[in-house]
This record gives C-alpha cells, structure tokens and sequence, in this order.
C-alpha cells in the first residue's frame, strides 16, 4: 500500500540492515540512471513508468514520473506509455488464455474424467 510517500526515505534505514546487497542495489540504481547510455535518460524513464505500472509500485511510479518529467517527458508521451504498457499486458494475458486453452485440452485427453481434488498441487 502507497499510502505514505515519505517512507521512501526509509530505504536507507532499511538498506542499513543488509548492506552489503543494499549497496550493490545502489550500483545498479545509478549504472541504469546514467546519462550517457545507448538508450537516453527519458526513454530509460518511461520504460521505468511502463515497468511501474505492470508491477504496481506505487513508489516506483512515484520516483519515475517526477524523473521522466525533469528530462522532458511531456503529459501526451507519458498516457501514450500507459496505453501501450496496458496493451502489452492485456497481450500477455492473451498469450497465457491460450497456454490455458492447450493445458485444458490436454488434460481432457491424457487425465481421468474427473480429477480428485488431493491430487491437484495449489499455487
């Protein structure tokens, strides 16, 4: 739950308790904000929103947005990000109905009729 932005100044307290691993975090954090990529800063932000949005980070949305904003993401780029970002998803959501579709149909050829419920593994 985002329900509090000030708990992004918790993360060095909490990287405080594993450093090492919140280190090498830190590292990666600033390799990818580099200005000097193949992939230029605003784009590298907009493809941080889009991974945001799928993820559902609220903090992350939070950081990236203010960041595609300060390198010149304008209002149109950043909707165009989400549509194209809910078509991506809705097309992986696709792609998974139709991996359900070959499982159903397989199960109907290759497993008795009716399945007993102790011998189906939960998620």
């Amino acid at each position: 739950m985002y329900a509090h932005p000030n708990d992004l100044h918790r993360a060095r307290r909490v990287g405080g308790s594993a450093a090492p691993e919140f280190a090498a975090w830190l590292a990666f954090q600033d390799a990818v904000d580099r200005e000097d990529g193949a992939v230029p800063r605003r784009y590298r932000e907009l493809i941080s929103v889009a991974v945001a949005l799928v993820t559902q980070c609220g903090y992350c949305l939070d950081v990236h947005t203010a960041a595609a904003r300060r390198h010149g993401v304008t209002a149109e780029e950043l909707a165009e990000t989400a549509f194209v970002t809910a078509s991506v998803r809705a097309g992986g959501t696709l792609a998974h109905a139709l991996l359900a579709d070959r499982l159903y149909e397989q199960h109907g050829h290759n497993a008795p009729s009716a399945t007993p419920s102790s011998a189906v593994p939960t998620c």
